[in-house]
């Protein structure tokens, strides 16, 4: 079993910024990849950031030059540094995990972690 979880959101004035984190933990297993979704209230869930095992990122278009996402050594962690933050940018923001446990290839999402971008 692995469990995701992130912390970081909260209340922020626009310009500002904030950082992200996501630990994933539990029984043996490698992670494949890692990446950052976002839902607003009565919007789909949307993919704003990923990083792969092999150190490749990709970014949603409306955040390209304001969020960088990492992941330390262990590749256990990813984090979302978010700068210039904007209104829009509110959302449940959502850790999520590919990893393989055992040979076999699983997925798992945080419980979230709230933005609010104050204007």
């Amino acid at each position: 079993q692995v469990q995701v979880v992130e912390s970081g959101g909260g209340l922020v004035q626009a310009g500002g910024s904030l950082r992200l984190s996501c630990a994933a933990s539990g029984t043996f297993f490698s992670i494949n990849d890692m990446s950052w979704y976002r839902q607003a209230p009565g919007k789909q869930r949307e993919s704003v950031a990923s990083f792969t095992s092999a150190g490749s990122t990709y970014y949603a278009d409306s955040v390209k030059g304001r969020f960088t996402i990492s992941r330390d050594n262990a590749e256990n962690r990813v984090h979302l540094q978010m700068n210039s933050v904007k209104p829009e940018d509110t959302a449940v923001y959502y850790c999520y995990v590919v990893a393989v446990v055992r040979g076999t290839r699983y997925s798992y999402w945080g419980q979230g972690t709230q933005v609010t971008v104050s204007s």
